[in-house]
């Protein structure tokens, strides 16, 4: 059993998947940042996501949803603190909502590697400055809702945001 020594990181047991996919696989253990640092791990599972046509990925963005309801409610529950700094399962699937728009304009392409970096970056300054700033309801939701759900909705939606944000300017400036 791998424990840490961080007294933050009370209950939280690597050798558990559920824990290690809730902290986006270490990403979140930064001591700094970590929903930043959980987001930037997620780049390149978007890259390997983007080869999927749009109905597999929308598969994906759901059945991530769902696990991370119980991945974050299990890890937060036993490290007894709701919506702890290191859970960023959250920030995945937030990010990856916000690059659908991505797919929409690039649906043709051979590879994920075909896909202008600039969009991945502004994709991801995009979800963090709706993550981190949280306009209603985002911050509504991150105060009223509780539990596995609760860790997620403020990301998911924050993503949603994120993502008609990359739409505009793809549409308008791409």
């Amino acid at each position: 059993m791998i424990m840490l020594n961080r007294d933050d990181l009370n209950g939280l047991k690597l050798s558990n998947p559920i824990h290690l996919a809730a902290i986006g696989f270490g990403s979140g253990l930064a001591p700094q940042a970590p929903g930043t640092f959980g987001t930037l791990a997620a780049v390149p599972l978007f890259y390997l996501l983007a080869m999927l046509n749009i109905e597999s990925y929308l598969v994906i963005l759901i059945v991530t949803s769902l696990a991370g309801f119980w991945f974050c409610e299990v890890t937060s529950r036993a490290m007894g603190v709701h919506d702890h700094k290191a859970i960023v399962w959250d920030e995945f699937v937030g990010y990856w909502i916000t690059m659908f728009p991505v797919l929409l304009m690039y649906p043709d392409v051979n590879s994920s590697l075909d896909i202008p970096f600039v969009w991945i970056v502004i994709g991801f300054i995009l979800f963090r400055f709706f993550d981190v700033l949280k306009p209603y309801p985002i911050s509504w939701l991150d105060k009223k809702v509780a539990g596995g759900f609760g860790i997620m909705i403020d990301d998911i939606v924050a993503g949603i945001f994120a993502a008609i944000g990359l739409f505009l300017i793809m549409h308008y400036w791409g």
